[in-house]
């Protein structure tokens, strides 16, 4: 998928519905009806300018509707804002609930700090009054909602500054959904066979979250290493030395080896124009193709705004592309490996290849020899990896998983601690082979992980830097997902 739509502003169609009845009741000092709602449009498209706008103009008519419907749907909107802005018949709002395609609706009531009138006896003030019925409206048009049974409509309710910082997570999540939809998975090349619980149903994928799953032939990426030119890999290999440092038990020529390994994946995403590519590390067709398992994570994925995970687990592989759509951050693929109760934390990371091109945090990584793997028989036995401990901070820690035919999202807030602050040592490299840190999460660490087994889960999650709670909250309800923040 081209980058640039996977970089794009939210795109919204503003659904806002008036009273024919009250159009051109005017008041001497304030206009029209419709003079004072045009300027209340204006403030909202004010609110918004974080989002591409579709606007059909204020809807007073059925045929107002149709057409607003129709042009949300031609421009591919995310969503759509739908407000009333006063009291008003209600036939042009159910026949749009009734006939406008899929698209998620977010319908808002806006709480003014105070009237602006005194006395209904003036008649500008009448008219300022009749402006005002936001909530009567509102009410009214909430019935039409259940009872139309229409799905992916949320509800809120704020002033017009609250209102707009609900709006941002919606938007954000709906982008999100869109994109998904326009979005493909690789797999290479077959489902992990140590993993079961990691399965997924493939049509689920398509037909309740979006992707298209390709699946990306060993053949194909034995062609790809063989294809790679002595200048391009020499070019990636400069480019690792120049920003890591290598320890001096690393076999230049393993090295290379794992450099064609990684550049191959990437010469598979863009010539199959994947987006979120889930590579089987732990196959044994990876092992006799590329003589090791890839340990570097080529920057192209970053700059197509898209991820690459291990170990075949495309539920993970979804959840840290949607980290991603929603940060556009580097997001670093994890699974949980102990607690130590002494210190309250957790350690967690990952084998394989994990995004290692933060570049605020270069100096925490080390190409090192994969010691898991020294010693097989495989070409490239112990060939390196980008040894990375990731990055200091507040993390959103997410996991997506399938049961009976639904998706449940578990996540978490957790700090990733610096060496110098963790209490197990104050080495920045505790855990050989693995890309990894200690963490604290802020729910006690027995008590968070007692409350993730109990929803029942697989060992993958993503991380990202920053707090993505709401989104994702908001993803999973337009998704359909079960939800569960564990705090």
């Amino acid at each position: 998928m081209n980058k640039t739509l996977k970089s794009r502003k939210p795109k919204a169609g503003l659904l806002l519905v008036a009273s024919p009845r009250f159009k051109n009741l005017s008041g001497p000092k304030r206009g029209t009806y419709h003079d004072r709602k045009t300027q209340v449009v204006e403030d909202i498209k004010a609110s918004m300018d974080f989002m591409d706008l579709v606007w059909p103009g204020i809807v007073y008519s059925k045929e107002d509707a149709m057409r607003a419907m129709d042009l949300f749907y031609q421009e591919k909107v995310d969503f759509i804002y739908a407000e009333f802005l006063s009291w008003s018949e209600d036939f042009a709002w159910i026949r749009f609930l009734r006939d406008c395609p899929s698209i998620p609706i977010l319908f808002c009531n806006v709480a003014k700090d105070k009237m602006t009138f005194e006395t209904t006896l003036d008649e500008d003030d009448f008219v300022d009054y009749l402006c005002a019925g936001t909530l009567v409206g509102s009410l009214e048009a909430s019935g039409s909602i259940a009872r139309t049974g229409r799905p992916m409509v949320k509800t809120v309710m704020g002033t017009r500054a609250q209102i707009t910082e609900k709006v941002r997570v919606f938007a954000q999540a709906s982008r999100v959904r869109s994109i998904l939809r326009q979005s493909n998975v690789g797999l290479m090349a077959n489902m992990n066979e140590a993993m079961w619980s990691t399965y997924i149903d493939n049509y689920d994928l398509f037909t309740k979250i979006g992707p298209e799953i390709h699946y990306l032939p060993y053949s194909d990426y034995g062609n790809e290493i063989e294809a790679l030119t002595d200048a391009e890999v020499k070019a990636y290999a400069d480019e690792l030395t120049s920003k890591y440092k290598m320890m001096d038990d690393v076999e230049y020529e393993k090295f290379i080896g794992c450099v064609k390994a990684s550049l191959a994946i990437r010469k598979m995403a863009e010539k199959n124009d994947i987006d979120c590519y889930v590579y089987n590390d732990i196959d044994q067709a990876t092992f006799r193709t590329a003589g090791c398992r890839a340990g570097f994570y080529p920057q192209w994925f970053n700059e197509n705004v898209s991820v690459l995970v291990p170990e075949a687990d495309i539920g993970a592989g979804l959840i840290t592309y949607m980290l991603k759509l929603l940060s556009g951050k580097n997001v670093n693929f994890i699974e949980p490996f102990h607690i130590e109760d002494a210190y309250g934390t957790f350690a967690g990371g990952h084998a394989g290849p994990n995004d290692h091109n933060d570049p605020v945090w270069q100096d925490n990584v080390i190409i090192s020899r994969d010691v898991r793997f020294a010693k097989t028989s495989w070409k490239y036995a112990g060939a390196p990896f980008a040894w990375y401990r990731i990055s200091p901070g507040m993390k959103t820690v997410a996991g997506l998983y399938e049961q009976d035919g639904k998706y449940k999202l578990v996540t978490f807030m957790a700090e990733s601690l610096d060496a110098k602050d963790t209490p197990q040592s104050a080495k920045k490299h505790l855990l050989a082979t693995y890309t990894h840190t200690i963490f604290k999460p802020v729910v006690p660490v027995k008590e968070l992980f007692e409350q993730v087994l109990k929803v029942g889960v697989t060992q993958h999650y993503a991380i990202v830097d920053g707090d993505y709670r709401e989104q994702l909250e908001a993803l999973a309800e337009i998704m359909g997902f079960e939800f569960y923040n564990i705090k």
